[in-house]
C-alpha cells in the first residue's frame, strides 16, 4: 500500500514548541542562578547549519543527454544551500519505466506522457498547480496549451511539461532536392522567401510527399524513397491528417477506430504510397539493416521521427539532411513524444522537490539541456532561441519542430500502450505489406484485437490481450 504523505510540517512545530519549553526552563533556571551564583553566564552556543536535504532526480538518455541534466544539476548544487539533488539515469525509457514499476521511484523525475496513467493510477505524483502557484511560476504564458493539458488530470497539472516533440519527416537533401524537383516541373514544396531559412518552412502536400519518395529512389545507387515504421504511432498521422480516427473515443477509448470509413479512406490513400515496393524497403532490406541504418547511409530518401535523432544523424560523417512537417492528406497533423516534470509523492520534503522543480523548468536550465541537441523544449521561450535552432547545425529548418506543435494530436491515456501495439502488430505488418488484403475486413480485425487490452470486457470471448498479442507475432 502506498505511503501517505509525510507532513513536513509536523516536526518543526514540534522543534518549535520544544524550543519553547526549554527557553522556559532555562529563563527559570538561570533567575535561581542569579540569586545563588553572580557568576557571568557562558557564551551563547550557535546552532550548526541544517544539512541539506538529499533529493534524487530520475532522468533517462543518451549518454550527452544524461550529462547535459548533469551538468543542471551540478549548477543547482553549486548555488543551494538547502538542498543536494543526486542524478539517477536510465539509458532508455523502457528501463527506467521498468525501474518504477519495480517500486524504484526517484523524488523528482522524468515521465513520457505515455506513463501519465500509470503514475497516476499507482499515487506515485504529487499535483503541481498549488505548489507553482506559491513559487510564482507563470506556466501560462511560457507553455504551449496543449502541452498543458497533455500533463492535466482531475482538474490538476499532474507534471510539468518539459520536452514536447513533435514527429516530423527526416529527408535526405543529397536525394531530394526540391528545387531540382520544382525545375523538372515535379510537385515539391516551396521556400517562403519572407520567411527566414532557419526557421519555419511551410508544409507539403501527400502528393508532394509522395513525389519526393519518388525521387529519391535511384536503382542505380541503390537508394529507396522512403519508410514508415508499421505501428500505430507511424500510421497515426496520417489517419488524423485524412480525417480518420485511431481511437473510438478521445478520452475513455474501448478500442481502435480503423474501421470507421474515415480512417478506412485515409488509411487507402496513405497505403498507395506506403505499399508501393518499388520506393519503400524491402523485407531483404530489412532483414539486412534497420530503417535507421539505411538512412544513415544515405540510401534512404525519408524516414520519420523525432527530435531526438538529431544528434546521432549529426555525427555520420557526409550525410546530409533537413526536416519537413509531416505530409497532409487534408489537414496538418502530428502526434508527438511529451515529456514532463513530475515530484513524487513519496519525495522526504515536498517543498524543496518543488524549489528544484522550479530551477529545472527556468529558460537557463532548460537551455543548457536542450543545447545537447535531443531536447525539444516545451519553454517557448527556449524554443525560438539559438539555443534550440542552433542554425550552424543540421537541420536547417529546426523551427519545423516548435512549428508542428499546433498540427499535433494528443491521443487519450492508456495504461499499457506498449500491449496495445503489440496486441495489433502482426496485423499492422500485414496492412502495409505489398499483397493487398481486404483493407475492411482487416481494420475490423484491428479494432476487435485491440479490445483485449483497451477494453478486455467486451473483447472476444477467450480472446487476453496476450493471447492476441501473441496471435499477431505468429
Amino acid at each position: 500500500m502506498r505511503r501517505g504523505l509525510r507532513d513536513v510540517r509536523r516536526p518543526r512545530a514540534a522543534a518549535v514548541a520544544l524550543a519553547g519549553v526549554l527557553a522556559l526552563s532555562l529563563g527559570v533556571a538561570g533567575c535561581d542562578a542569579d540569586q545563588q551564583d553572580p557568576s557571568p553566564a557562558p557564551p551563547t552556543q550557535t546552532s550548526p547549519p541544517a544539512r541539506p536535504t538529499d533529493l534524487t532526480f530520475g532522468v533517462w538518455g543518451a549518454d550527452a543527454e544524461v550529462a547535459a541534466y548533469r551538468a543542471m544539476v551540478d549548477d543547482y548544487n553549486t548555488d543551494s544551500v538547502t538542498s543536494e539533488i543526486e542524478l539517477q539515469s536510465w539509458p532508455t525509457h523502457d528501463a527506467f519505466v521498468a525501474s518504477m514499476r519495480d517500486g524504484e521511484v526517484p523524488d523528482l523525475y522524468l515521465v513520457s506522457r505515455g506513463d501519465l496513467a500509470m503514475v497516476q493510477e499507482e499515487g506515485l505524483n504529487q499535483p503541481l498547480l498549488e505548489l507553482l502557484d506559491e513559487r510564482g511560476v507563470n506556466y501560462t504564458d511560457d507553455y504551449a496549451r496543449d502541452a498543458l493539458l497533455a500533463f492535466s488530470a482531475d482538474n490538476e497539472l499532474q507534471c510539468m511539461p518539459y520536452g514536447i516533440s513533435p514527429m516530423v519527416i527526416y529527408y535526405n537533401t543529397d536525394l531530394i532536392d526540391f528545387d531540382r524537383m520544382l525545375a523538372r516541373d515535379l510537385p515539391a514544396p516551396e521556400d517562403d522567401e519572407e520567411t527566414p531559412e532557419d526557421e519555419v518552412r511551410e508544409g507539403w502536400t501527400f502528393e508532394q510527399f509522395t513525389a519526393a519518395a519518388e525521387f529519391a529512389t535511384r536503382p542505380r545507387r541503390g537508394s529507396t524513397g522512403v519508410y514508415i515504421d508499421p505501428t500505430l504511432r507511424g500510421l497515426a498521422p496520417f489517419v488524423y491528417s485524412g480525417g480518420g480516427d485511431l481511437f473510438d473515443d478521445d478520452n475513455e477509448p474501448t478500442s481502435l477506430a480503423l474501421s470507421e470509413d474515415s480512417s478506412q479512406e485515409a488509411l487507402s490513400r496513405t497505403l498507395e504510397l506506403l505499399r508501393d515496393a518499388s520506393v519503400t524497403l524491402s523485407d531483404e532490406q530489412l532483414e539486412e539493416a534497420s530503417p535507421m541504418e539505411w538512412f544513415e547511409r544515405g540510401k534512404l530518401g525519408m524516414i520519420a521521427g523525432f527530435r531526438s535523432l538529431t544528434p546521432d544523424l549529426r555525427e555520420i560523417d557526409g550525410l546530409s539532411f533537413d526536416v519537413m512537417p509531416m505530409p497532409t492528406l487534408d489537414s496538418a497533423a502530428t502526434i508527438g513524444d511529451i515529456t514532463g516534470l513530475c515530484v513524487s509523492s513519496e519525495a522526504p520534503n515536498i517543498a524543496k522537490a518543488a524549489d528544484f522543480l522550479v530551477h529545472a523548468v527556468s529558460a537557463e536550465p532548460v537551455a543548457r539541456v536542450a543545447r545537447a541537441g535531443y531536447l525539444a523544449p516545451a519553454s517557448l521561450p527556449v524554443a525560438v532561441s539559438e539555443d534550440f535552432l542552433q542554425p550552424a547545425l543540421q537541420p536547417e529548418h529546426a523551427g519545423v519542430f516548435s512549428a508542428s506543435i499546433r498540427d499535433m494530436v494528443v491521443p487519450p491515456l492508456i495504461n499499457d500502450y506498449t500491449a496495445l501495439q503489440a496486441a495489433v502488430a502482426g496485423s499492422l505488418r500485414l496492412m502495409l505489406s505489398v499483397t493487398v488484403p481486404d483493407l475492411e475486413a482487416l481494420t475490423t480485425q484491428i479494432d476487435e484485437q485491440s479490445r483485449a487490452v483497451l477494453d478486455p470486457e467486451l473483447a472476444s470471448p477467450g480472446e487476453s490481450a496476450s493471447e492476441s498479442a501473441s496471435q499477431d507475432a505468429d
